[in-house]
């Protein structure tokens, strides 16, 4: 069960987490505590599922990334086992099923379109897969999240 402190915790480092040596410090100062007890509480809400990850997000256009998101049709007793194929590729962001004739969706970052091109075309060609289309991102939009808890 979270706590008032986790709540605050979760609160800032969903958006304001500081870019400095030791940011955990700096929250540990907002929250007039240590960062001992940031950083424990930070594995605990991780180790229970309240955390995925912690990490940058990068515009990865300026980088040089080519990124798409992609649709598969695959038979549904193989669903399972594509959806794990697919995760063990670098790069696949985000995997669901969803219902319909393409029901196993992703998204791919890779850092040219040679190496998207070669993905994709070997999870085409994995057992199971019966079909799958890249549609790519025409124009982005940014969309902001945050939870306040």
């Amino acid at each position: 069960m979270l706590t008032a402190f986790d709540k605050e915790l979760l609160n800032i480092i969903q958006t304001r987490l500081p870019i400095e040596h030791r940011p955990f410090g700096r929250v540990a100062e907002w929250l007039e505590t240590d960062e001992t007890t940031v950083l424990e509480r930070l594995s605990w809400l991780k180790a229970n599922g309240y955390i995925r990850r912690i990490g940058a997000f990068f515009d990865s256009t300026c980088l040089g990334y080519v990124s798409t998101l992609a649709a598969v049709k695959v038979c549904p007793d193989q669903l399972e086992a594509v959806a794990k194929a697919i995760n063990a590729y670098a790069g696949v962001t985000h995997n669901y099923e969803r219902e319909g004739e393409y029901n196993l969706w992703f998204t791919l970052l890779t850092p040219d379109q040679d190496k998207q091109d070669r993905t994709l075309a070997n999870i085409r060609n994995l057992p199971g897969v019966e079909g799958l289309i890249s549609l790519p991102a025409i124009e982005k939009y940014k969309v902001s999240v945050e939870f306040n808890l």
